[in-house]
């Protein structure tokens, strides 16, 4: 009586839907922090916070960080309220972080707060917001912080449990039993868990006033006006064994349970049922889940006993495994007879459908088909059978066995045709009736042939990997010929070239894009329909789906072309599927397109499952934010607010380099970013997954950097951008250069006086040169004057001692005669007279006075004439005495000269004085001198 139902709980909790939603891990090799998180949390603009062993971690999607906690201890709670303030609890502490105007989240501590006496506590477990207030939990007392100031709850045994629902604020006392807050004290409200020791880790609303309340090792239960009633599951047995450490509400009618040993199940709120179970076994880092937190996009974030992980519940995509102990390689796919058969690197799996139209939601009945042990390569329907390729042969599959058709020889696949169904082995072709005769092999040709598609019955195509692509002709049932083509016939490479059928032509997927036949010119050309839309990218897979979207393998990552969802002025777009990217099967690609719902990919581990409906769904616009600016290894910007709010920094002109980091907070999701610098960038820069950009040496100006984020649909976010300003160096500052100008004023200047000084010493020097000039030519004219003086003095002298001479001369003569006349008796003196005369004319000439005097005159400055008109009365005498005197002649050469004795030359020397006025004690020489200065 009682092993059916046992049986029935086993059945219900060992199946679960086919289709499991990927899971994302977070080790503390990635976010550097503890082993061990014990809550989490979101802010409103999309970042989540840890409490974790070794501080506070943050994560934005991109990036991860830790803040140690302010002792040092360990973070066990955390809790983010709508003004943006971050509420830790830890060891002995408590208080909240909160960005400041540069993003940086600074921690205000609430313990100064407490009341004295109140002070000694141990861990925070727990943080609540109700009712404007803040609720903390340790041990032995809860404190309320409200309007700044904290109001202290101690227990009369020990706190346990601190918790919320929409209509009320629950704790449990180990002696008191359950307690709700109301009017500012706490009050008993379910006294019956109390002779059960119940120890309840989290309470919710049910139906009709009813609250669950969830136990560590009694499951769950009802509390209906303080009744206490089970509340029963298919799994309160493994509920119990696995301990409940949490809960929460998921989806309105689901419940989601972490346990210390069995993962996270999700329930049915009303019945109980298991929906999923994430353990170890499907996929988590560790079977301990300490809190769960489902963020805006319904993705199920558990913090672990050893490490987080995200659970991508809502995602379109899901992976399927059909040994549930294995994770095997999937190769092909077919849903026939409303059952769903795959095949893996170990068989073939089959399992019943059920009434759901995305196929991943069936319930996990898969079972291995009978024979079908090794290898399946593909399955094929022909007719009403469904055929499978293995590497042992062909098969037919028959409910749940597989009935050799082919064995001994590794067979691809099926190409079936009007009168024959031909097989690809590894050696070479197959064909068979429709009948299921016996299989024979077609001579001439005995390369391995993975794909072949058909032309007409009798012309197939095939490509081979290393070779090319063959046109073979059957002649017969049992032989061909074939033509290979090459690089020589139009194809971009000899190797990886695959043949397919799409739209009903023959088209070749190659390194270089996708290649048709063209039987005019007898070779391959760019296919005119797909190569302008896929391009020169190399393509390994293609197929089409009933709606006539191509899907396609191109980088080791699936897409599709849908004509039917235009996109940039293009009649189609193009969708890929980041999220697979380097899962499939390198070198067997494989997509089963069933329908818009189920898009069934071969993967490495696994089946994944596509609903593409739902996939292409319009979604709400990615967010981006700006995460960390750092300029000079300083840190500008945190990230922790909006960078838009962040204070415009101005920044000194050695902050030239900048890195700056941004992120979308679109866990799991593969985005593109696109960014500018305003004031540097021209325009808008490619899309690209980084997530960082540098640079270097900008100039001084002011700037602002935005970046936009790009989903795989093409969503395009609103910017984020942070603004900052580069100051000019001292040197280009408006005070530096008008210090400069005026400084370039003052050296023009400088320079421009300098220039009128050296004008002006240039002219002085001209001028002392014209007059050095002047001078000179005046000396030279002076010199030459000088020269003619002495060369005029030199013939006076000469001139004059020739009149000397000739005085001298003749007064000899005439002494000579009159001694000799005087000595002659009788004395001739009468007769000689007439002689005499002549010698006293000869020494009174006046023609030789006057030629004299005027050349003296042309020497000496007309020094006569200026003498004869200081004293008017000098007689001829007197002038020669004058004369000869001026000439410095001595006073035996003057006597000579005019014929006197030398005491004739004394007398009238000084008669000359008297004439004169000279001084006696001015020498008469010097008198003359200076009547010629004059």
């Amino acid at each position: 009586m009682f092993v059916l139902p046992m049986l029935m709980a086993a059945i219900t909790h060992a199946r679960q839907q086919i289709g499991a939603p990927s899971i994302l891990h977070y080790n503390k090799q990635q976010h550097a922090g503890g082993g061990q998180t014990w809550d989490v949390d979101m802010d409103r603009y999309g970042i989540l916070y840890f409490a974790n062993n070794e501080g506070l971690l943050t994560f934005n999607g991109q990036s991860w960080k830790i803040l140690p906690a302010s002792n040092h201890t360990y973070l066990r709670s955390v809790k983010v309220d709508k003004d943006g303030r971050i509420y830790v609890g830890a060891q002995d502490d408590f208080g909240y972080y909160l960005p400041d105007e540069n993003g940086l989240l600074r921690y205000t501590s609430l313990k100064p707060l407490i009341p004295s006496g109140e002070k000694e506590f141990a861990d925070i477990w727990n943080i609540v917001l109700y009712e404007n207030a803040v609720f903390f939990r340790s041990n032995n007392k809860i404190f309320c912080y409200k309007n700044n100031s904290i109001r202290v709850y101690p227990t009369a045994g020990e706190w346990r449990l601190l918790c919320s629902t929409p209509h009320g604020l629950y704790a449990q006392d180990a002696r008191l039993g359950l307690m709700k807050f109301v009017s500012g004290n706490w009050q008993p409200v379910a006294p019956a868990i109390i002779p059960q020791k119940l120890l309840i880790t989290a309470v919710l609303e049910g139906e009709q006033d009813t609250l669950l309340l969830f136990t560590l090792r009694n499951g769950i239960f009802k509390l209906h006006h303080q009744q206490l009633s089970p509340f029963k599951t298919p799994v309160d047995d493994a509920l119990q064994k696995d301990r409940i450490y949490c809960a929460k509400e998921w989806d309105n009618d689901q419940l989601l349970l972490g346990t210390a040993e069995g993962g996270c199940y999700i329930l049915h709120k009303n019945s109980g049922a298991v929906v999923r179970q994430f353990s170890i076994r499907e996929g988590l880092q560790h079977n301990s889940v300490r809190r769960i937190f489902t963020d805006n996009n319904r993705n199920i974030w558990l913090a672990l006993d050893n490490g987080i992980d995200m659970v991508r519940y809502n995602s379109a995509i899901k992976q399927i495994h059909p040994d549930q102990h294995r994770c095997l390689t999937t190769y092909t796919a077919r849903v026939y007879n409303r059952q769903l058969y795959i095949g893996t690197s170990d068989g073939l799996f089959v399992t019943p459908l059920q009434d759901h139209t995305d196929l991943s939601f069936q319930d996990n009945q898969f079972r291995k088909v009978t024979y079908s042990d090794g290898q399946v390569w593909g399955l094929a329907t022909v007719g009403k059978d469904l055929l499978m390729t293995h590497h042992e042969g062909a098969f037919r599959i028959s409910g749940a066995a597989a009935f050799p058709l082919l064995k001994g020889i590794g067979c691809w696949l099926f190409l079936p045709q009007q009168t024959r169904t031909l097989i690809g082995c590894y050696n070479g072709l197959r064909t068979m009736s429709t009948e299921f005769s016996p299989v024979r092999q077609v001579n001439r040709l005995f390369e391995s042939l993975r794909f072949l598609t058909a032309e007409q019955d009798s012309v197939i195509w095939a490509s081979h990997p290393y070779r090319g692509v063959y046109r073979i002709v059957l002649e017969k049932d049992t032989t061909l010929r074939y033509t290979l083509y090459t690089q020589q016939h139009g194809l971009p490479s000899g190797n990886n070239n695959f043949v397919f059928r799409v739209r009903g032509r023959m088209v070749v997927a190659t390194p270089s894009g996708v290649y048709e036949f063209d039987p005019i010119q007898q070779r391959f050309v760019p296919s005119s329909w797909l190569f302008p839309i896929l391009g020169n990218t190399a393509v390994k897979y293609l197929t089409e789906d009933a709606a006539g979207n191509i899907w396609f393998v191109s980088g080791k990552m699936p897409g599709v072309v849908d004509f039917h969802q235009p996109s940039l002025q293009k009649p189609y777009s193009i969708v890929h599927f980041p999220e697979l990217k380097g899962m499939i099967v390198s070198g067997y690609e494989y997509i089963y397109p069933y329908n818009e719902e189920n898009i069934f990919i071969g993967g490495e581990k696994g089946m994944y499952h596509i609903n593409y409906k739902k996939y292409k769904q319009p979604k709400s616009s990615p967010a981006v934010m700006i995460s960390q600016v750092n300029a000079r290894d300083s840190l500008l910007f945190g990230g922790y607010l909006p960078a838009s709010a962040a204070r415009p920094k101005k920044l000194p002109n050695a902050f030239a380099s900048f890195h700056i980091e941004y992120a979308a907070p679109s866990f799991g999701n593969n985005m593109e970013f696109s960014y500018k610098l305003e004031g540097f960038d021209g325009e808008w820069s490619e899309w690209s997954p980084r997530t960082e950009k540098d640079y270097t040496n900008l100039p001084h100006g002011k700037y602002a950097f935005s970046v936009k984020a790009r989903d795989n649909l093409g969503n395009i976010s609103k910017a984020a951008s942070y603004a900052f300003q580069i100051l000019p160096a001292w040197h280009q500052t408006t005070l530096a250069k008008s210090f400069a100008i005026l400084l370039v004023l003052i050296l023009f200047w400088c320079c421009y006086r300098l220039f009128i000084t050296q004008q002006r010493r240039y002219k002085k020097e001209q001028a002392r040169l014209i007059l050095h000039h002047e001078y000179e030519k005046e000396r030279l004219q002076y010199d030459k004057l000088a020269a003619d003086i002495r060369f005029k003095n030199k013939e006076l002298a000469i001139t004059t001692m020739h009149l000397v001479q000739r005085g001298k001369l003749l007064f000899n003569i005439k002494e000579e005669l009159l001694q000799t006349i005087q000595k002659i008796t009788p004395s001739p003196l009468p007769s000689f007279k007439k002689v005499l005369r002549l010698f006293d004319e000869a020494e009174e000439n006046k023609e030789d006075w006057e030629q004299f005097s005027r050349h003296f005159d042309e020497v000496h400055n007309n020094f006569l004439s200026i003498l004869k008109k200081r004293c008017s009365d000098l007689s001829t005498t007197d002038m020669k005495l004058c004369a000869y005197l001026r000439i410095n002649l001595t006073t035996k050469e003057i006597a000579q000269s005019m014929g006197i004795s030398v005491r004739g030359v004394e007398t009238s020397r000084y008669r000359l004085r008297k004439k004169l006025e000279v001084p006696a004690d001015v020498s008469l020489y010097d008198f003359l001198l200076s009547v010629q200065g004059a």
